[in-house]
């Protein structure tokens, strides 16, 4: 019997949207891991929602935690997971966790210390000791992986600081999205886990307590997508080509970061001039502003081939996500630009069905109550000088 129980029968379950059957064959063809039924997805905004459910599932543990980042902050909320974390290795739980060597500078002093230092085995992923010379720069691990026991898992493109703890008022607030999924493709987040911890320690994590036997818990058909720049090159990349082949209505991005490659932006084009109604939705306020000039560049492209585009209201928000004919949903790490595609490391959950995807849209539809719409005009109206900063700064866009 296949170790994934909940395997599934592709022409069988996208029956009603047999043009996604093609997309899953695709997917399954990049990625080599099987579409699985039986799950259960639930969108957590911000950490007010997320870090409470997160640190409730951790102190939940009976055998084991495994828990990646690229951020982990020497901050309120960091200090709330380390907690957790010390709490469950008092009970004897096998805690694993991996953090980026850059990731991990954000804030001094370093929080991998402070774990070590509660009894929590912790790794640096692609370290160095020379923090002014970094070979690895741009090979960094910009997953954010949490499984429990091997059964319940978070995933998303939410760090650990405490900006995303927007009730408590912080100084820099970040908006987010993250998700707790639960069924069998809480695998494939442990996989990935796995797989990195190898790399970083030489342990093998094997045994029920780390993959026991997951029921299903929901209704949504789902399979995690890892990236890297490693056997996973360009997995991702060639799943959203796919999706927007494939797309006849609809296609939604929210990404904080928007600097697609010349492939993706005519892959965007070619969708919107097919008659795709396709929205790409980004942040007013970015918190890196060279970023923000190259994509202000790129926009007049997307726009004259009738994409729409708009800047929703501060805060920054860092959520990511895509959908796709209101039945496909892609979310994760991962940004619209090409550090994500080629240079980190970085994990997505694609998922067909209707209902998720009917959330996600809801959520969008808020985001875009209050938000500006970006217009041909506005765009070709620069000013000359904002014109030649936007348009230099594009230039540096793969170094982005």
């Amino acid at each position: 019997m296949s170790k994934y129980q909940c395997k599934v029968d592709t022409d069988q379950v996208l029956h009603q949207n047999r043009r996604f059957i093609s997309l899953s064959r695709l997917v399954e063809g990049i990625v080599h891991k099987p579409l699985l039924q039986g799950n259960r997805i639930t969108p957590l905004v911000n950490g007010d929602t997320a870090y409470p459910a997160m640190i409730r599932a951790i102190d939940g543990a009976e055998h084991s935690v495994t828990l990646s980042t690229y951020i982990f902050d020497n901050d309120k909320a960091g200090r709330l997971f380390l907690d957790a974390l010390a709490r469950a290795v008092g009970r004897g739980v096998d805690v694993r966790v991996i953090i980026d060597d850059v990731g991990a500078r954000y804030s001094w002093p370093s929080m991998t210390r402070m774990l070590q230092r509660a009894g929590i085995t912790v790794a640096r992923f692609l370290p160095t000791s020379l923090p002014w010379r970094m070979p690895y720069i741009n090979l960094r691990n910009h997953r954010k992986i949490l499984v429990v026991d091997g059964k319940t898992g978070f995933t998303g493109g939410m760090n650990i600081r405490k900006g995303h703890m927007l009730m408590e008022n912080p100084g820099y607030p970040v908006q987010d999205l993250h998700f707790h999924v639960e069924g069998p493709v809480v695998a494939h987040l442990q996989e990935n886990f796995a797989e990195d911890w190898a790399f970083c320690t030489g342990e093998s994590m094997q045994g029920e307590q780390w993959f026991p036997c997951i029921e299903p818990k929901g209704t949504v058909v789902a399979r995690g997508i890892p990236d890297g720049p490693d056997e996973d090159f360009e997995k991702l990349l060639w799943t959203v080509h796919g999706a927007l082949a494939c797309a006849r209505r609809s296609v939604r991005i929210v990404t904080p970061y928007f600097i697609p490659d010349s492939t993706l932006t005519t892959s965007l084009n070619v969708a919107a001039m097919r008659g795709v109604d396709v929205q790409i939705i980004l942040p007013q306020v970015n918190n890196l502003r060279i970023v923000k000039w190259a994509s202000t560049n790129l926009l007049l492209e997307c726009l004259e081939h009738g994409c729409r585009v708009w800047l929703t209201a501060p805060p920054f928000d860092h959520t990511k996500l895509m959908l796709v004919d209101d039945v496909w949903v892609l979310f994760g790490s991962a940004n619209m630009d090409t550090r994500s595609f080629l240079l980190n490391f970085e994990f997505n959950v694609e998922c067909y069905d209707h209902g998720l995807a009917a959330e996600m849209n809801s959520l969008i539809d808020t985001k875009l109550k209050d938000a500006h719409r970006v217009t041909l005009k506005e765009i070709r109206n620069r000013r000359l000088p904002i014109k030649l900063r936007d348009g230099i700064a594009w230039l540096f866009s793969p170094y982005l």
